[in-house]
């Protein structure tokens, strides 16, 4: 159970969102901006045989160190360890802009995780420090918005910097994070915290990096550097699952564990973190194949295909801040991310209807559809979270949420890929020998050279280049292919309906729109003292509506 919120003013509670939507924004885009340059980056460093490192590193850090920023937080306060994360993610900032090689490139993109993954989780945490569970949807609505601003802006800045100076790709992050750190360390001098006695469990934040990080090396390399079945992907899973287990019998001894298991016990944080971990699933797995889609079918070009995304994100942007809203107008969450995963289940399946020459304003509604999903799913069940604990386990129950749902996105990304890469296999072998055979001898032996049935969906640029009958082949083959990835996800979406309609239906705690329960106002005004008289009606209306002005402003 949540205590009551230090309170800001509204214009330090204005200035402290802009500084953690700014950070959130940085870790974001920093997810999606390098793939469209990656091209460019391997041709002027080399290393074209470990590129796919320099997406592998940065996500392997974030997802391994978010659970160990939460329990950070909880013991030595907000600031340092934000002010810490946000440093040490433009540290790798700068030396990746500086790299000379593909190695140094790799090692700074880790760098950069590291930092990112204190970015994603904190923000989350810091805003819950200083506004109530019943008024912090109003603002987690926001940072929503950004996931999916960066979602779209990623692809187009990266294609843009790729086209004249790669290295300003990461160089960017460095006067925005500054002035970043500039405002929340300000305000968040403001926000008290109470030292408390402690020990840390660094056998346990070993062991649950060292087992989170055998899991992800062996999604990532799984059917792309090594067979499913190899013994390096197996061993890695084993070992994962076997460091697993030793981090949670470290936990339940120790009285200060890094995630404290005595959370799981509360219906609703288990509850939640299973729903997130599924959704994640769902939306990471997922919307990565719709890109591919618009390139290999449509012909876009990557930064192209990001601003073809735009229905999907606005979705997404105008969802999460209604949603956020909503919760604070309603004081309760469950059928928001219930909502969430219907809307996500029909937009799965409408999906599976998707056609080589399916008209794009048709797929546009498709990616609303999903867009809507997402944002009823994605802050509702954070909110969730933090709703059910105190705030001694506000940065741990927060980390958790953030952590499951990006564990999920790892392994959708695997599962759905293996999904893809089978069925893909089998279509290609009936589809490609008879429209080869349309082609005249000479070209038939070009094709052959260039591979014959060997075709890489990861090559857009290749596959549109081939002969026409070919190039049909393999587009009616992959979107084949993308009707069983999105019936599986579709599958899987049942079960987070079925987990989210097991939540409890528990209220909000804290203020709502329309009066207070004492304490602090939500929306960062003064509120009265504990048993004094709430605020007027009419006054914390007009409170509300200045802050959803000028919060659509910073937006």
């Amino acid at each position: 159970m949540t205590t009551q919120a230090p309170a800001l003013g509204a214009r330090q509670i204005r200035l402290l969102m802009f500084g953690l939507m700014t950070g959130m924004l940085l870790a974001a885009l920093d997810q999606t901006i390098v793939g469209t340059a990656l091209p460019t980056i391997v041709g002027e460093l080399g290393g074209i045989n470990h590129y796919s490192w320099v997406v592998t590193a940065y996500l392997l850090a974030s997802t391994a160190s978010t659970p160990l920023y939460g329990k950070m937080a909880d013991l030595y306060g907000r600031r340092p360890v934000f002010l810490f994360s946000i440093g040490t993610f433009l540290l790798g900032s700068l030396l990746a802009g500086l790299s000379q090689d593909m190695t140094q490139l790799i090692a700074t993109r880790g760098i950069q995780g590291l930092g990112a993954g204190g970015l994603m989780t904190l923000a989350f945490t810091i805003i819950s420090d200083v506004v109530s569970p019943r008024e912090r949807g109003r603002y987690q609505g926001l940072f929503g918005a950004v996931f999916g601003v960066s979602s779209v802006a990623g692809p187009l800045v990266g294609g843009y910097f790729a086209e004249t100076d790669w290295r300003w790709i990461f160089y960017i992050n460095l006067p925005l994070g500054i002035l970043a750190i500039i405002v929340c360390s300000r305000v968040l001098r403001l926000v008290p915290f109470t030292r408390r006695d402690h020990t840390i469990d660094w056998l346990g934040a070993a062991l649950l990096v060292a087992g989170v990080s055998c899991l992800l090396l062996a999604l990532s390399w799984g059917g792309n550097e090594y067979a499913w079945g190899s013994g390096v992907i197996v061993g890695l899973f084993v070992v994962g699952v076997v460091l697993g287990v030793l981090f949670v019998l470290q936990e339940a001894r120790v009285a200060e564990p890094i995630l404290p298991l005595r959370l799981f016990r509360s219906a609703t944080f288990a509850l939640a973190n299973s729903a997130g971990f599924v959704l994640g699933l769902v939306m990471f797995g997922s919307i990565i194949f719709i890109p591919l889609y618009l390139q290999i079918v449509r012909g876009a070009s990557p930064t192209r295909s990001g601003l073809l995304m735009l229905p999907m994100m606005a979705g997404i942007i105008v969802t999460s801040v209604l949603t956020g809203r909503a919760m604070s107008r309603i004081g309760r969450y469950k059928w928001f991310p219930v909502a969430g995963a219907a809307v996500l289940l029909v937009g799965m399946l409408l999906f599976t209807r998707l056609e080589v020459d399916t008209s794009l304003w048709l797929a546009f509604g498709f990616m609303v559809v999903i867009g809507v999903g997402l944002g009823l799913c994605m802050q509702s069940l954070i909110l969730a979270v933090q709703n059910s604990v105190s705030m001694r386990d506000l940065g741990a129950g927060t980390s958790s949420a953030t952590f499951f749902r990006s564990l999920g996105g790892s392994f959708g990304v695997a599962i759905l890929g293996a999904v893809l890469s089978s069925r893909l296999t089998s279509e290609l072998a009936d589809r490609l020998p008879g429209a080869i055979a349309q082609l005249p001898p000479q070209q038939q032996a070009a094709v052959a050279a260039g591979g014959g049935a060997d075709v890489s969906i990861n090559d857009p640029a290749t596959i549109l280049a081939l002969p026409a009958p070919v190039r049909a082949a393999v587009q009616a083959a992959f979107v084949e292919s993308l009707h069983l990835v999105f019936l599986t996800t579709g599958l899987i979406a049942i079960v987070a309906v079925l987990v989210t309609l097991a939540l409890p239906n528990e209220k909000l705690r804290g203020a709502g729109p329309g009066g207070s329960t004492g304490g602090t106002d939500g929306l960062g005004g003064e509120g009265p003292a504990p048993g004094g008289k709430p605020l007027a009606k009419e006054s914390k209306e007009e409170a509300a509506t200045e802050m959803e002005a000028k919060s659509q402003t910073m937006l």
